[in-house]
């Protein structure tokens, strides 16, 4: 996954409505109507928001008969968990760097406070 795709992922799982429709998914494949029924949003709204999930990879479908399941694609979450887990190791390892270079606080004072 490029840079692009990432953000692409990021600005997927900005919405509400898509993070939700990933939660219905964690479960198992479901059609569209079965997604529906389970939101507040109509059938076409889910439609367009399973298209900018798989767009984002995020979300595979397959043909089963007249309709399509779609289903979470695992190799996306593990992408972009990856992404995540980079800018967490970067975080924690600056954070480490900054209290390193402080030293540790010995509990003395100094001059001024010594009057």
């Amino acid at each position: 996954m490029s840079i692009y795709q990432y953000g692409l992922a990021l600005d997927a799982l900005g919405d509400p409505t898509r993070r939700a429709i990933l939660e219905l998914l964690r479960d198992g494949p479901k059609p569209v109507v079965e997604l529906a029924g389970a939101l507040p949003v109509s059938r076409p709204a889910v439609s367009q928001h399973l298209r900018v999930l798989k767009a984002a990879g995020l979300v595979a479908d397959r043909a089963a008969g007249s309709r399509r399941l779609y289903a979470v694609d695992p190799a996306g979450l593990d992408v972009l968990r990856a992404y995540l887990e980079g800018l967490w190791g970067q975080a924690l390892a600056s954070y480490q760097q900054a209290a390193e270079g402080q030293g540790p606080s010995t509990g003395g004072s100094d001059e001024e406070g010594e009057r």
